[in-house]
């Protein structure tokens, strides 16, 4: 997916996000996110729009020094889907006044205003997720966003130690993850595969085009499935995956691995 396809998607999100809350009891617990309501899940995601969006408006080349931005909270909580609106609205015309292949500072690889934009869009898919378990209702991520995700997640999580330190646990002395779409691509393809090498010294994606690569251990199911288990919204042990090779890695990588 290409930068204007994700700032489509934001809007898209966001609209879902607001849509599923709007009516419902904000004062609903959100299982997914322990200890939060659906009051608490909107604040975080409008929260994360202005904020994201004041780096994007200052164009930011060095780590901000605060986090301090008028976020503009309504008086009251049933005020706070329409304040989620206003928020991504904002953040949708601050995305058309940037070049978001311009140089800017990031926690993850990309260093370019787009990296935020992304960044964006799958914090709020992902809640609007949760948004929607929490009240019954069975996600639908479509796949191309899902493979999208699955690929922002793994290329920038080696990247995350400074606000996910259990990371930097993510250590093994030369074994390998792949993670498999079973929903079309995988299977080498570079559409729906990813091989994740573990060192003593930290892990990354490795590049694994033909798919020869035979990993220590192994997660398949669809691109939604990874996407929400990778964010630990779903059970690896559920019926959802086929779990191969090495468990015990598998274990210490979703033991450390949350975002």
């Amino acid at each position: 997916m290409n930068p204007a396809q994700h700032t489509a998607a934001v809007a898209a999100e966001a609209a879902g996000f607001v849509a599923t809350v709007k009516a419902a009891d904000l004062s609903a617990p959100v299982p997914t996110c322990p200890g939060w309501t659906l009051a608490d899940l909107t604040r975080h995601v409008g929260s994360v729009h202005r904020w994201f969006t004041e780096l994007l408006r200052q164009g930011v080349q060095q780590p901000p020094t605060s986090r301090d931005v008028d976020l503009r909270l309504p008086e009251e909580p049933a005020g706070l889907p329409d304040w989620l609106a206003v928020s991504a609205a904002e953040a949708a015309e601050v995305f058309a006044a940037t070049d978001l292949d311009a140089p800017m500072w990031a926690w993850g690889v990309d260093q370019h205003a787009r990296f935020w934009v992304r960044r964006m869009l799958f914090e709020t898919l992902v809640h609007r997720a949760d948004a929607e378990l929490a009240l019954g209702i069975s996600p639908h991520i479509d796949r191309a966003l899902a493979v999208d995700g699955i690929d922002e997640f793994l290329t920038n999580l080696p990247f995350a130690s400074s606000f996910a330190p259990q990371t930097a646990e993510l250590r093994a002395p030369d074994r390998s993850i792949r993670f498999t779409c079973t929903d079309g691509g995988g299977d080498g393809d570079g559409d729906g595969d990813w091989l994740i090498g573990l060192r003593p010294d930290g892990f990354a994606l490795i590049t694994d085009e033909a798919g020869s690569r035979t990993a220590d251990a192994t997660v398949r199911g669809t691109a939604e499935d990874l996407l929400l288990l990778l964010y630990g919204r779903l059970d690896r042990r559920s019926d959802s995956f086929d779990l191969l090779g090495d468990q015990d890695l598998l274990t210490h990588w979703f033991t450390h691995s949350a975002f």
